[in-house]
């Protein structure tokens, strides 16, 4: 399976990078790919480390931008135009979405594949990995947003949440039926 990432590129704390480094080495080990940002830096740098070294192969789309910080040795790295270019071949190059701590960029990310999802446009499982609570305040938006009526569908057909590594890949792993 192809599996996109969406997390950051910043050198991040202990509680971010461990439970990142564990979910890439069981992609890697589970035979899968990484698809990311490209990014040779911070929690990127760690989860494609992660996937390499367990035997996984790695798809990068890096921007235009950004291509010096792109990682040597990626199985295939593409360098598109623009942010715009970028997410949509992240998302084309992908089976699923795993969501990981990340800034702005991450969360323009997921929005995109949830107002997708949203309008039908991509069956593609999503995972929100809510590593060390980083993400409570977005989970609790978004239930307050199926809530009070701001989404069409329920939220547990946009997206899975797991706190931890090895309950995300299980969610990838079950038949697409169950999700």
């Amino acid at each position: 399976m192809n599996i996109c990432v969406f997390l950051s590129a910043a050198d991040l704390d202990d509680r971010y990078t461990r439970p990142a480094r564990d979910f890439a080495r069981m992609l890697g080990k589970a035979g899968h790919t990484l698809v990311w940002g490209g990014s040779d830096s911070g929690l990127m740098k760690v989860v494609a480390d992660g996937v390499q070294e367990a035997g996984g192969r790695l798809v990068g789309v890096s921007v235009d931008f950004l291509s010096s910080k792109a990682r040597p040795g990626a199985d295939e790295m593409v360098i598109a135009r623009d942010l715009a270019e970028r997410k949509r071949l992240l998302l084309e190059k992908a089976d699923a979405v795993v969501i990981m701590v990340g800034g702005t960029g991450t969360l323009d990310e997921a929005t995109e594949i949830l107002e997708l999802k949203k309008h039908g446009r991509t069956l593609k499982p999503v995972v929100l990995l809510n590593t060390a609570g980083f993400y409570d305040g977005l989970e609790q938006q978004f239930r307050r947003m199926e809530e009070e009526g701001f989404l069409p569908r329920p939220l547990s057909e946009l997206m899975y949440f797991a706190d931890e590594p090895a309950a995300a890949l299980a969610y990838l792993e079950e038949p697409p039926a169950a999700h």
